[in-house]
């Protein structure tokens, strides 16, 4: 009776290393792909062939231009934040910073920040600080588009967790409200 011990059944084969072509995205990359997704968004929207034209628009604080690109951003950003953070359930867009006399009569700020709401299974330093650094460079990218300079924040994030959405707790709250119910951008 012979015994074949596990060395002698296993071949080994020499296994070389390859570099990945995945490369972990930098914010400001990030940001640049979030900022020509926005304006493309907006281009389609307004039917518009180039997209210097919609920054042209945006510079003169066109409503419509800027209403569609700040959704088209918020949809990119949402995105991006949902595959970058497996943590992340769901974004929402809120918009609260008009009044609707601001709205009717077309003079909502233009340069407010984009009101966003993170729903993730658990509030983590690590979603905080992605947010954060996605904030500063789309800041910093969007302020030069439009020429203003004195632009430092794009985005206000309010990460809720399954414990602020259960018990409906602070912006929790807002995701089942019946008056001033945010928009679902992104879904995992």
């Amino acid at each position: 009776m012979s015994k074949i011990t596990a060395v002698e059944r296993t071949k080994v084969s020499e296994v070389q290393a390859v570099e990945a072509p995945f490369r972990f995205p930098d914010t400001n990359s990030t940001a640049e792909v979030v900022l020509n997704e926005g304006i493309a968004f907006c281009a389609r929207k307004m039917r518009l062939n180039d997209p210097q034209e919609v920054v042209k628009r945006l510079q003169q604080s066109d409503t419509s231009a800027c209403q569609y690109c700040r959704y088209g951003l918020a949809k990119k950003v949402a995105e991006c934040v949902g595959n970058l953070d497996d943590n992340t359930r769901s974004v929402y867009v809120l918009d609260y910073d008009a009044t609707p006399h601001d709205l009717c009569f077309g003079q909502a700020n233009q340069k407010s920040p984009i009101h966003l709401i993170v729903w993730a299974e658990r509030k983590t330093d690590a979603l905080t600080s992605l947010v954060a650094a996605l904030d500063r460079a789309l800041a910093r990218r969007y302020a030069d588009l439009i020429s203003a300079p004195d632009l430092t924040r794009l985005l206000d994030v309010h990460v809720v967790d399954d414990v602020d959405v259960e018990e409906c707790v602070g912006y929790g709250a807002l995701l089942s409200s019946s008056h001033n119910r945010p928009i679902r951008v992104w879904k995992r």
